[in-house]
């Protein structure tokens, strides 16, 4: 029998009573790397590029470190007498619009964190593209409690763009600088994943770690940083967005966020900048939110991995965490905007079992990007790269190698979009945009118990057509934004890292190497297009737009706008008709600029009114 990779809460739980607010106190800067992640005037490079480019790159991560091998120590620069240039900071993660500026933070090789965390990779490895240490990074070694899962952890930086007069300003050093515990939250947060922006406050966030949330505040009128505050009964944060006269989160409680969400409404102020009131109980941790027809709606993440593939994860009853869409109470019934009597007055508008017919996959499933357009709630599915193998096979161990490789063609899903109006009335209808009419599904009861799967529907035609656009590798439906009169929807694409994330995984699930290349050409397999890999040309993430709700989307760009190795569209935010675009990139070791191939690190870029 293929055993699956089985992971340790307990060594989690450790290491992040080291590393949480309660003792980081008493670690040293320099032992989580300070060093590492000194401020440099040449940490992002601002590229004004031709008014008329489109798009345009504005900005974009520069080598930050030197590497000479796994588990060795870092040599001095960059510039790197010895070893290679590395850029660490891979997206950009959070941003926010006030006026003509932008604020946005980063996270660094977040493809290794993500990996770790969900994949449980551990083993280190390296490549012409990137490196993963995991436990062997010399920050890992510097502490023996940190999780190997988290050991190619860097700290995140912030900026702001001015986006008329093209200017980048690092705001790292003002946290750094305003106190010893502020720059320690900062060194241990995992990545700026969160930002937004109302009455004169941008705040920036994310999770500390997996284990609470840090938000960093700055007055937005003169640039000031405003203070730090660490949040323990959180996990995780993801958006914000302004409904109506008031700024709402979405956030996760627990580790990761994976014991259930809230909406929080923000109370804060200039002098109080961290004040926020509940105002959505939900069983799972809240993801994208948006205002659609004088409501909030909420996309979310399922629960933790424990309950993903637990005892019941072949019931037919979807769990209360599975990925669902949430509309909130009018905001104008009593109070103003939402309050805390709303909390517990959220409905229940869709979730993915409607459209999955596989429960156990059903599970791994998670929701992104959503946008209120002509009439209609439009929202997508997140999928991380080979999750819902992991969890099939922790569910239903397959008993040999030919059933783990129909576990592997059979568990593969790529984003499908949808679209809904006149929720929670009589009149309510949802669409299915683009998606599969059927599915393959797991009988663990076929074949005198052995298990069999077999397509079953899932009770739906697309209107427009096949999952992810029709590019098998789109795995995450990103951000959704109207800018123009357009929707735009932005993908990742996870095709660059197929082949290499495969044999990563296929190891940790203790398969042969043979199952490896079946891992990366899964996707292809499952829509019907077998082929060892994807050509060159449509690498990268994809944005797409609807000009009408009439019409099928068209393809804006699929190659990464300009770097096909940004592999996602993480962040966009709309100035009228013009977009503004933080990329993914973790392509660490692709630092040479005078090589044939493009720069690894986070981009941000500007396209004007296609």
């Amino acid at each position: 029998m293929v055993n699956p990779l089985r992971f340790s809460a307990r060594r989690l739980s450790t290491a992040v009573a080291v590393l949480g607010l309660g003792s980081v106190l008493a670690v040293p800067s320099a032992a989580l790397g300070a060093p590492l992640d000194a401020a440099d005037p040449g940490s992002a490079a601002s590229v004004a590029g031709a008014q008329q480019s489109s798009p345009q790159l504005l900005a974009k991560a520069q080598p930050d470190e030197c590497f000479a091998g796994i588990g060795l120590p870092y040599p001095a620069g960059p510039p790197c007498a010895e070893g290679k240039a590395k850029v660490n900071q891979a997206y950009l993660w959070g941003m926010t619009r006030v006026g003509k500026m932008l604020w946005f933070g980063t996270g660094a090789n977040v493809n290794c964190l993500t990996s770790g965390r969900a994949l449980r990779n551990t083993t280190p490895t390296v490549n012409d593209d990137w490196v993963c240490e995991y436990g062997e990074s010399q920050v890992a070694k510097r502490n023996p409690q940190l999780p190997p899962i988290l050991g190619d952890h860097r700290q995140p930086r912030l900026y702001t763009y001015d986006t008329r007069a093209n200017k980048l300003v690092e705001k790292t050093d003002l946290v750094k600088a305003a106190s010893t515990e502020d720059s320690n939250r900062l060194q241990t947060t995992a990545g700026i994943r969160a930002a937004g922006s109302f009455n004169g406050v941008a705040l920036l966030g994310g999770p500390a770690l997996g284990t609470s949330v840090n938000l960093f505040a700055f007055d937005t009128d003169t640039g000031a940083f405003l203070g730090s505050r660490n949040f323990p009964m959180y996990g995780n944060i993801r958006h914000f967005t302004v409904a109506g006269d008031a700024l709402y989160a979405g956030v996760g409680v627990g580790a990761n966020g994976g014991e259930r969400g809230n909406v929080l409404r923000w109370a804060g102020s200039k002098s109080d900048p961290f004040a926020f009131t509940v105002v959505a109980n939900l069983p799972a941790q809240a993801a994208d939110l948006t205002v659609h027809q004088g409501r909030l709606f909420v996309t979310t993440w399922p629960g933790s991995d424990a309950e993903l593939a637990g005892p019941t994860a072949g019931s037919a009853a979807p769990p209360p965490s599975i990925a669902a869409v949430w509309m909130s109470p009018l905001l104008a019934s009593g109070a103003p905007g939402l309050n805390p009597e709303d909390a517990d007055g959220w409905q229940q508008v869709w979730n993915v079992s409607e459209y999955e017919p596989d429960p156990v996959v059903a599970r791994a499933y998670a929701l992104g990007g959503l946008a209120s357009y002509g009439g209609f709630l439009y929202w997508g599915t997140m999928h991380v790269p080979m999750k819902a193998t992991t969890v099939h096979m922790a569910t239903y161990p397959p008993a040999d190698e030919a059933a783990a490789q129909a576990t592997i063609q059979n568990t593969q899903r790529s984003i499908s979009i949808y679209r809904g109006r006149n929720f929670g009335s009589h009149f309510e209808k949802v669409e299915l945009l683009y998606g599969a009419t059927e599915l393959p599904a797991f009988d663990p009861a076929a074949n005198n118990g052995a298990g069999a799967w077999a397509l079953q529907s899932t009770h739906q035609t697309p209107k427009f057509g096949p999952p992810g656009f029709g590019n098998p590798y789109n795995n995450y439906t990103w951000k959704m934004v109207v800018a123009g009169g357009k929707l735009y929807v932005g993908t990742m694409d996870w095709s660059y890292l197929a082949k290499e994330l495969g044999k990563e995984t296929a190891a940790e699930l203790g398969l042969s190497p043979a199952l490896a290349d079946d891992l990366a050409r899964a996707p292809m397999d499952a829509a019907g297009m077998r082929s060892s890999a994807l050509p060159e040309a449509v690498y990268g993430g994809d944005l797409y737009a609807f000009s009408s709700p009439t019409k099928p989307a068209t393809t804006v760009d699929n190659t990464g706008l300009g770097n096909y190795l940004n592999y996602g569209i993480r962040n966009m935010v709309a100035d009228g008709p013009t977009l503004y675009l933080g990329m993914a990139n973790p392509m660490n070791l692709r630092a040479d600029p005078t090589d044939d191939v493009p720069e690894g690190g986070w981009e941000l870029l500007r396209l004007r009114g296609y």
